[in-house]
């Protein structure tokens, strides 16, 4: 072999192996991570058979729960729970085989009765406490939407004193223009990144944007991801067979300091996205 055919084969085997741990990072990085989904697709069975149902999730090997508040949710699907003491609801969650770390929480649970909410959280063994949205109309100028961010700061202190972390979710209209900014990207300068981290919601990839490309343009910013995966043509398919490039996804996850990762879909799709990461990672 000449020293051209010598150097040539090198830097195949560099090139090869750079991509093999490109590859292999995100199964590195989130190996035997446990897998959760989110409450709220599947509301209608919960509310039906709630013990019933957090089994037949705990069999397709998901392990955490993210529940969404008793008291915020009452009156659009969770009016199951409201009775129920908490005690109770952690329990039946537990005899399931599953976990409960997180909480989808109204705005006004985490500004106007943030204690209260607190008392729930802790009673729950919950580490994190995510704010589902302002609610703002669309009516709403960029100012709204930065007075509302110092609000969840100010929020943020209090769970943070009580010891668990509070999150912010996004859903499209953060991805919407405003006075020339992305809503997003504006209420990333405002947030106090000691304070609030972020739950970044997959399915903006209908508007074009990839959770890779803020996980690393915000490293260490996010603390979650709902995942869900769609055809060109929007249409939700399970994780795994839609657009969304998951190696990449969840590579980048790891800079963006993500720590749980919930399937936010269809029942029908849960088993299949469940396999599919599981393969993945």
């Amino acid at each position: 072999m000449n020293r051209r055919q010598f150097t040539k084969t090198a830097l195949s085997a560099t090139a090869a192996l750079a991509f093999y741990r490109t590859t292999a990072l995100a199964a590195s990085s989130y190996k035997n991570i446990p897998l959760g989904f989110q409450s709220w697709p599947i509301k209608d069975r919960l509310g039906k058979d709630f013990p019933g149902t957090l089994k037949i999730m705990s069999g397709m090997d998901y392990k955490l729960i993210e529940l969404c508040s008793p008291a915020g949710y009452k009156d659009i699907g969770f009016g199951f729970l409201s009775n129920m003491p908490t005690a109770d609801i952690r329990k039946t969650i537990e005899d399931a085989g599953l976990h409960c770390p997180s909480c989808h929480f109204g705005f006004a649970e985490l500004t106007d009765h943030i204690d209260q909410s607190i008392d729930f959280a802790k009673a729950m063994g919950l580490t994190q406490m995510i704010c589902s949205t302002f609610g703002l109309p669309k009516t709403a100028q960029l100012s709204d939407y930065q007075a509302a961010a110092d609000k969840l700061n100010t929020a943020a202190e209090k769970i943070n004193t009580a010891g668990m972390v509070t999150g912010f979710h996004n859903h499209e209209m953060e991805f919407g223009q405003l006075d020339g900014q992305l809503i997003y990207d504006a209420l990333m300068a405002r947030f106090d990144a000691k304070l609030v981290r972020m739950q970044f919601q997959t399915e903006v990839i209908n508007l074009g944007y990839k959770a890779a490309t803020y996980f690393e343009k915000y490293p260490g910013r996010f603390i979650s991801s709902h995942l869900s995966d769609w055809t060109a043509d929007k249409k939700q398919v399970p994780v795994g067979q839609g657009i969304i490039d998951w190696k990449e996804f969840f590579n980048a996850a790891k800079t963006g300091g993500v720590k749980n990762f919930f399937v936010e879909m269809p029942f029908d799709t849960f088993k299949d996205s469940a396999v599919y990461i599981h393969g993945l990672i």
